[in-house]
């Protein structure tokens, strides 16, 4: 979930710094962030299921 934090503030950055005039970019660093935070919740997900499981044993 940080790699999306990361990617969402560089996007932020970058157009505040520099013009946005390629939405090819914009649309790759908005896609990237979103998978990675998908990942990183699923991932958390199951560890957490899998501690509740390991406590009702």
């Amino acid at each position: 979930m940080d790699v999306a934090k990361y990617m969402a503030t560089a996007l932020l950055l970058t157009t505040i710094f520099k013009d946005m005039s390629e939405l090819v970019i914009f649309w790759i660093a908005f896609f990237t962030a979103l998978l990675t935070l998908f990942c990183g919740l699923i991932l958390v997900n199951d560890s957490n299921d899998n501690k509740k499981k390991g406590k009702k044993k």
